[in-house]
């Protein structure tokens, strides 16, 4: 068997293997078989967290999802980004006829049939998302999720020079290529960040001899990394959240209660004025948010009712009611769960899929909601010094 591909190394008196695969590469998970067969490691780490490792080998979790429990753990935006990404793999998939990360799947498979210990050397997913998420600015933030969702969307195939491209990194980098080299910031915490992390859970791996699954991408900054002592903690932080978002969140409604409050006082006919120009913008926009995301009458209403509410209060989000009343109208049963990783593949799919509905009935309505409270906001300073 040829050598292509793999990396040997000492370190600490141990001997390491690591198997650069491409993640879109039938030949690599062949090739990892071959390796852990022949070698014998005492361990066999793989590019996963546990997140992940969930993800790949429990085919059926999906339908044990309670979408009430992800909406009111606030977690509909992640898994609308973790679903669009999946749809980028099936896209994949679909052309190629390749399941992507069946070399992971391959490594787990012979970790068990060896009986070497198995080692889940990723970093956790969320904790990466977050550290590039608090590095990207408000800007960034807009611009990476229309990037991803647009590339996913797109009717273009993908051609043959940019699946030898993809063979040299991981899933999550191919999606965010073109995003890094616009935010060279991002980098950091979505590679060389990782590397580090990478090459110190393989050193620390138990045994002698351990193989390790990679995408091919980390291997020259693993072979880099893995001679220095990398601080696995500092690397899992998750940077705290700035102050200010939350003091602007609370500061903004306390603003527009005050100048509504005056101005009725003041002149109550301009102050009902302000208070129906609150109520129809914020209404308005996220009830349009509501029925662009295709949601049931009794949701977009929802939306209409909650979002003048729910702007002035930090804490609630009117997006979380009209999602919840999608969810109990038109409650998804285990066939969309069942069909969730094929419907995300298509934008009709990702419109038709009860859960994907309910999810994007959330994030529309929000969206609506903001730039409600934006241009409502507006209007209630206009109508004040009108009438000052």
């Amino acid at each position: 068997m040829t050598e292509d591909n793999i990396t040997r190394l000492e370190v600490d008196g141990k001997q390491l293997i690591l198997i650069g695969t491409a993640h879109v590469s039938k030949l690599s998970a062949e090739q990892v078989k071959e390796v852990v067969e022949r070698e014998r490691p005492d361990s066999v780490c793989i590019e996963l967290d546990a997140q992940r490792y969930e993800s790949v080998m429990q085919d059926k979790k999906w339908k044990e999802t309670d979408i009430f429990k992800i909406i009111k753990d606030k977690k509909a935006s992640l898994l609308l980004m973790n679903l669009a990404i999946s749809s980028f793999q099936n896209r994949l998939a679909d052309q190629f006829g390749i399941k992507p990360g069946s070399e992971m799947i391959q490594g787990i498979r012979s970790a068990e049939e060896t009986g070497a210990e198995l080692v889940l050397a990723d970093r956790n997913i969320q904790v990466t998302f977050s550290r590039i998420w608090g590095n990207i600015g408000l800007m960034g933030k807009t611009q990476l999720i229309s990037s991803v969702f647009f590339s996913i969307f797109s009717k273009e195939s993908i051609s043959e020079e940019e699946l030898e491209k993809m063979k040299q990194q991981d899933t999550l980098n191919a999606v965010m290529d073109d995003f890094t080299k616009a935010f060279p910031r991002i980098k950091k915490p979505l590679i060389d960040e990782r590397d580090q992390y990478l090459a110190q859970k393989i050193k620390e791996a138990p045994g002698k001899k351990v193989v390790a699954v990679l995408g091919a991408a980390h291997i020259p900054g693993i072979t880099r990394e893995i001679h220095q002592e990398q601080d696995l903690k500092a690397l899992n932080e998750v940077p705290k959240k700035s102050k200010w978002p939350k003091i602007i969140g609370w500061a903004i409604p306390l603003l527009i209660l005050s100048i509504i409050a005056y101005t009725f006082y003041a002149n109550p006919a301009a102050g009902f004025d302000q208070a129906v120009s609150w109520i129809l913008w914020n209404g308005t926009l996220a009830a349009i948010g509501a029925a662009v995301a295709f949601g049931h009458p009794l949701a977009i209403l929802t939306a209409f009712v909650a979002a003048p509410i729910s702007s002035l209060n930090p804490l609630v989000a009117a997006g979380w009611f009209s999602g919840l009343t999608q969810a109990f109208v038109r409650r998804p049963n285990v066939g969309d769960f069942d069909t969730l990783s094929k419907d995300v593949f298509t934008v009709k799919g990702f419109w038709d899929n009860k859960v994907t509905r309910v999810l994007l009935v959330i994030v529309l309505t929000n969206l609506g909601s903001s730039l409600g409270t934006f241009i409502g906001g507006a209007d209630v300073l206009r109508l004040f010094f009108e009438n000052l």
